[in-house]
């Protein structure tokens, strides 16, 4: 059995963004992962999870998790399992994250300071800092190595399929923002909602309690995520974003490519 759930209201509830009504929109068992195509289908667990969706900015959420604590999600999301519904989080995602890190801020590494904010068991960061940045921190509050909060505030965060495990994502981009330079740049990875999302429905392979995805967003809940904060975004691609107030000077030549 896992930790209760937050029993479910089927009255409208605020959005976790904008604030707009946002109505059930569909249910899964807890067991659903995102990783049922390349691995097996788990039996289902009997413990029902409703998902919500805002009718303004059309973000997709739950607030079934919303009671728990992080021993919780230890115990009954990230524990020893949960690298079969997400494969890569170990080595392959971070390998590549700082492949692309070093791609394409390489040439200022001498001068970056770097957080990789949701980093797991730190690889990427100490990839980082084998290929000659200044500096390059982990920060994840689910690994006990690297559970203390930064204290400082950093050039580069770097936050890689992370969004979509906060429960509460305006305080987990406040968290973001307050570790990065007023003149920083964030870079990040979370996927957005497809046009045909609504025919997909919570059938969509992104949508996986089991990995902990509570937080589904559009690209309009992710532009208004971010100006709350202050912060413009661009994207490159569905899933590979960066945010920030002022784009630095390192950062320009990106812009070429969002």
């Amino acid at each position: 059995m896992i930790t209760k759930l937050r029993p479910v209201s089927t009255a409208p509830l605020p959005c976790k963004i904008c604030g707009a009504e946002a109505a059930l929109f569909g249910v899964v068992d807890f067991a659903k992962h995102c990783n049922e195509k390349r691995s097996r289908r788990l039996p289902l667990s009997g413990t029902p999870v409703y998902y919500r969706r805002c009718q303004l900015c059309g973000f997709l959420f739950t607030d079934a998790f919303d009671d728990w604590s992080e021993t919780n999600f230890k115990a009954d999301i990230y524990n020893d399992g949960y690298i079969e519904f997400d494969p890569d989080y170990r080595e392959a995602r971070p390998a590549s994250c700082a492949k692309l890190v070093q791609d394409l801020f390489g040439a200022r590494k001498a001068e970056l300071r770097v957080l990789d904010y949701g980093g797991g068991d730190g690889l990427l960061s100490a990839n980082l800092r084998g290929s000659g940045f200044l500096e390059a921190q982990t920060f994840d509050p689910f690994v006990a190595d690297f559970a203390r909060p930064p204290q400082e505030k950093f050039d580069l965060v770097t936050c890689f399929e992370t969004l979509e495990h906060m429960p509460d994502p305006m305080a987990g981009i406040a968290a973001i923002a307050s570790s990065t330079e007023e003149a920083g740049l964030v870079l990040f990875s979370t996927l957005v909602q497809p046009p045909d999302f609504e025919m997909h429905g919570l059938n969509w392979w992104y949508v996986g309690p089991r990995n902990g995805h509570v937080s589904i967003f559009s690209r309009a809940a992710l532009v208004r995520a971010w100006q709350h904060h202050g912060y413009q975004t661009a994207s490159f691609n569905d899933n590979m974003h960066m945010a920030f107030r002022t784009l630095p000077e390192f950062a320009r030549h990106l812009l070429k490519q969002a």
